[in-house]
């Protein structure tokens, strides 16, 4: 059967119409924010909910219950990394929930300015404690699912407030016993709370 070129021409339009009145597609939904006031200033974090979603939800649920609030930066290796999440101002650890899995096979690597995981030596016994790295180290990127190659999972990066970090990364330590590397003033996370989506 032919169709006259009226015909066409309103099957055309009516298709169109169709393909207009659908939804657009639903935009990618922005990754959350963490801001972390501390006693050096204010370092502001995006969480990469989409990249690493274990490490990120864990890490998330320890914001909004108030557990990184008051507590220090226990480990500065200037030219390495920062540490926090974990101990008091008086080196007392604090109680956690259990460990999870290690998402350091997600691609992402241990650049400069980014946030991982610490962990022991086991690969999938991270909890509450994380690192910024000072410099690209390469060293802690997956390399393999084994004990030595599984590497630490990085779940964020600092998008405000390098210079903090670079900051309490020149301050004095010293070794309380059995912890070095210990900041000799204590440099604490004052509030650590998400940063609402405008």
């Amino acid at each position: 059967m032919k169709l006259s070129l009226a015909a066409v021409v309103t099957v055309l339009a009516l298709g169109a119409a169709s393909l207009s009145a659908q939804a657009p597609p639903a935009a990618a939904k922005a990754n959350p924010r963490v801001a972390l006031e501390t006693s050096k200033g204010k370092i502001v974090i995006e969480v990469y909910q989409d990249k690493a979603p274990k490490s990120a939800a864990n890490f998330l649920q320890y914001v909004r219950s108030g557990f990184y609030d008051g507590v220090i930066f226990h480990r500065v290796i200037p030219d390495f990394m920062i540490q926090t999440g974990g101990f008091t101002p008086d080196m007392k650890q604090k109680a956690t929930k259990g460990a999870i899995q290690n998402e350091a096979d997600n691609g992402l690597r241990n650049e400069r300015g980014t946030l991982a995981m610490a962990r022991l030596g086991e690969p999938h016994s991270a909890t509450a404690q994380f690192f910024i790295n000072l410099k690209d180290n390469r060293a802690l990127d997956h390399t393999g699912k084994n004990q030595r190659g599984w590497g630490y999972a990085v779940f964020g990066k600092v998008v405000e407030g390098m210079d903090v970090v670079d900051a309490i990364a020149t301050v004095r330590t010293a070794t309380r016993d059995p912890h070095g590397d210990v900041p000799v003033e204590p440099i604490l996370i004052n509030k650590a709370s998400v940063v609402p989506i405008r």
